[in-house]
């Protein structure tokens, strides 16, 4: 096996990860690489042989306990030759000792069971145009959710994720081409959402949590009104049966399917109010 030269991605390698992420049909996010890159720079790993980018990996350190993997690709005509497998043990021992999450495409999860991982649920991506005029709870007004005092936000987001990610939330809510609302009521969060303009057809939303259905189709419904008639994405749990109802109600169509899968326990989360996962790159 040749060995491969693995270093950690540049901010120009980042644009190259993005490209070969949209040439999968991901539908990369046009500004996810500087805010995937500040959450974590020394989380995404390149791969070259003789100088060539070959492969790639992100392994994002959260907090002290865990990270998530993803970007886990070498390029097609390179394939079988074990320069992903060489990436992946680089990515691994990353995170060694932590719980490691992973969102893994239906041709790879029996090779991710063999490395330890196990599914904790199904995420389905819904694409479509999302109809307009939804109406909010009495009581409950969106804001934009930059205008919300920071420290709220991350409280609230951490009822969803197993770790503070301030960094990230930093640069999601401010990349250009992001726009980000928050629900609130009786001087609580309600909701949380982000779209953000993509490299294919469909913006994608992520995350999206809702203490309600109603709060849920409210935020969806405004933030695709950025762009009316246009199509968007989002990366749907099973493990909130309501969040599943609310894409097929919506009449969005499947597209993508996806296992979110850990080395360790299923974090704790709110999963009633996980609507749509923030992204499969990141967690």
């Amino acid at each position: 096996m040749t060995p491969v030269d693995i270093s950690v991605a540049s901010a120009d390698d980042m644009r190259l990860l993005s490209d070969w992420a949209h040439e999968e049909g991901w539908n990369p996010g046009h500004a996810d690489g500087p805010a995937f890159h500040a959450t974590d720079p020394g989380g995404f790993l390149i791969g070259r042989i003789d100088g060539e980018p070959v492969s790639c990996v992100s392994v994002v350190r959260y907090g002290a306990a865990f990270g998530f993997l993803g970007f886990y690709l070498t390029r097609p005509h390179l394939r079988g030759r074990g320069y992903g497998t060489q990436l992946w043990r680089a990515g691994m021992e990353r995170l060694a000792g932590r719980n490691v999450g992973l969102d893994g495409v239906v041709a790879q999860q029996a090779n991710y069971r063999k490395s330890g991982f196990r599914s904790a649920w199904t995420t389905m991506r819904y694409e479509g145009v999302v109809p307009t005029g939804a109406e909010l709870p009495d009581g409950v007004e969106l804001i934009d959710a930059r205008t919300l005092p920071f420290g709220r936000l991350t409280d609230y987001d951490r009822r969803f994720f197993p770790e503070a990610r301030d960094s990230f939330l930093a640069h999601w809510i401010a990349s250009p081409g992001h726009s980000a609302l928050a629900a609130v009521g009786d001087g609580e969060v309600r909701g949380f959402a982000v779209l953000r303009a993509c490299r294919g057809t469909a913006s994608r939303i992520g995350p999206l949590y809702a203490s309600s259905p109603e709060v849920a189709t409210a935020l969806l419904a405004t933030l695709a009104d950025t762009a009316p008639g246009e199509p968007v994405a989002i990366d749907v749990p099973d493990v909130n049966p309501a969040a599943v109802r609310l894409a097929e109600g919506l009449g969005l169509t499947p597209s993508f399917e996806t296992a979110r899968m850990y080395t360790g326990q299923v974090p704790g989360a709110d999963h009633s109010g996980l609507y749509g996962i923030t992204s499969l790159e990141l967690g």
